[in-house]
């Protein structure tokens, strides 16, 4: 069996910092300690490095069909962005189609992962509700999926009812499950797209101005006062809102067994970013808001309001018309462009895979809003906990898969598309100075990233069976 030992590095998980070493013996973490040896192991110094849980995104769409187009990350290519990142584990959407069944549904997604270069795990979009689904649901605990979620916008096309989510509430609870919110209200939303059409009012900024922040707001406390009476968990996605935190902070005060997540672009970018010529690279639903809702997000994750950082990673190329080389090979996939003459066409979504772990540990460790503990957990560890992963995955502990980080809290990265592995033409972060990059990467005790080389490859990344999860 093969050893590798990191000596003399700083171990950060969600609780702790020391010094210490690891021993990885196969695809398992074998021995943590201090002075650690090994008569046949390979060493690795990591000295002045952190030693951390490889990440876990919650949050991904790989080759997921939208507006005419696909988003243009597959389950390799996004897989191995998210690698560079620091990311080992992704978690990503099964659609449920019409007249299907979960099984099938799930068969498709686990074909177009065959090519997956991390470990992965699905989440099961519910978008139609029946006598026959509700008592199909049970089905997916058997699959290894444990979560569904719902949808309070898209009418006609991904919403439920407040009875359906209702009944599937229940039947989660019933069957150790977590439903998973996309919180917006439907009904405003068509109102008022409808509206700004009829006015001529195309341009991308507009897509903001009819999906309301208020409309948010009152989804979150809706379902979650649902998730009550059901006395179901609760998991809020892609939180962007300040008033979305004040009502998941009054439904936790008040017992609802609530979590929320949000994303990095919410932190950083607002509505005004969508007032600019290129404004459709920041489409994306929930869209962005202000700068006050950026500060309160950032208040949520400072004082643990919020659970997780999720990416909601969708990418699609700004100018789809035009090839970028990618291994070598010209790819051009329609993208926002389809959008040109009306935001209502604009493919929604963003890269992000690569981005979440870099950005999020410059600009929140390194500038002191919050702790190196604190990333762990929002990056790794709270998820694996919340999505029934762990602590197989997000923990450095004996017996834990060997999905580690070494992390060089010092390098410093001039970032943007050119050094992302995303494939797209743009980046959200382009010219950003980052400190603090993956130096190595491990997935279940392989070095699949040394700095800027690949060493992983295609069809490496495992199908993960999730268990029923925490509340945290």
């Amino acid at each position: 069996m093969n050893a590798i030992l990191i000596k003399h590095g700083t171990i950060v998980t969600a609780s702790e910092t020391f010094q210490g070493d690891l021993l990885i013996e196969g695809e398992r973490i074998a021995l943590i300690g201090q002075n650690l040896s090994h008569p046949s192991a390979e060493v690795i110094d990591a000295r002045g490095k952190l030693i951390m849980p490889g990440g876990i995104d919650p949050h991904t769409h790989f080759d997921l069909e939208m507006f005419d187009t696909v988003s243009s990350d597959d389950h390799y290519t996004g897989h191995k962005a998210a690698a560079f990142g620091g990311t080992t584990t992704v978690m990503d959407f099964v659609v449920q189609n019409p007249g299907s069944t979960f099984q099938r549904d799930v068969d498709i997604w686990r074909r177009k992962a065959e090519k997956a270069a991390i470990d992965y795990s699905f989440h099961m979009n519910l978008t139609r509700f029946d006598p026959q689904v509700a008592a199909d649901i049970p089905s997916l605990v058997e699959m290894g999926i444990t979560t569904l979620k719902v949808f309070t916008a898209y009418n006609g096309r991904l919403r439920l009812d407040d009875a359906s989510i209702f009944r599937a509430l229940r039947i989660a609870k019933e069957h150790g499950m977590l439903v998973m919110l996309h919180a917006e209200n439907g009904d405003v939303i068509e109102v008022l797209v409808e509206e700004a059409l009829a006015a001529g009012h195309t341009e991308p900024v507009w897509h903001a101005l009819t999906r309301p922040p208020q409309g948010a707001a009152e989804a979150i406390l809706r379902v979650a006062g649902m998730a009550a009476v059901a006395e179901a968990p609760l998991y809020v996605v892609h939180m962007n809102t300040a008033g979305g935190v004040d009502m998941l902070q009054y439904a936790r005060q008040h017992g609802y067994p609530v979590m929320g997540e949000t994303c990095p672009q919410y932190l950083f970018f607002t509505i005004e970013h969508l007032r600019r010529p290129d404004g459709a690279k920041w489409i994306c639903s929930p869209p962005m808001r202000t700068a006050a809702d950026n500060a309160r997000l950032w208040e949520a994750l400072e004082q643990n309001i919020i659970q997780t950082v999720g990416t909601d990673h969708c990418p699609f190329f700004y100018d789809g018309t035009t090839p970028i080389l990618y291994e070598g090979q010209p790819v051009a996939i329609p993208g926002k462009e389809l959008g040109a003459h009306d935001f209502t066409k604009i493919p929604n979504g963003l890269p992000g895979v690569q981005d979440r772990m870099p950005v999020l540990w410059t600009e929140g460790v390194v500038k002191g809003r919050i702790t190196p503990n604190q990333f762990v957990a929002y990056t790794s560890t709270n998820a694996a906990k919340i999505f029934g992963l762990y602590p197989r995955k997000g923990a450095l502990l004996p017996g834990s898969d060997a999905d580690i980080v070494i992390w060089d809290p010092e390098k410093q990265v001039e970032y943007g598309v050119k050094h992302s592995q995303q494939r797209t033409d743009y980046n959200l972060y382009e010219n950003w100075r980052l400190t603090g990059y993956p130096e190595k990467v491990f997935l279940r005790g392989r070095l699949i990233v040394e700095n800027e080389r690949w060493l992983g490859h295609r069809g490496m990344g495992q199908f993960i069976k999730r268990h029923a999860g925490e509340v945290l």
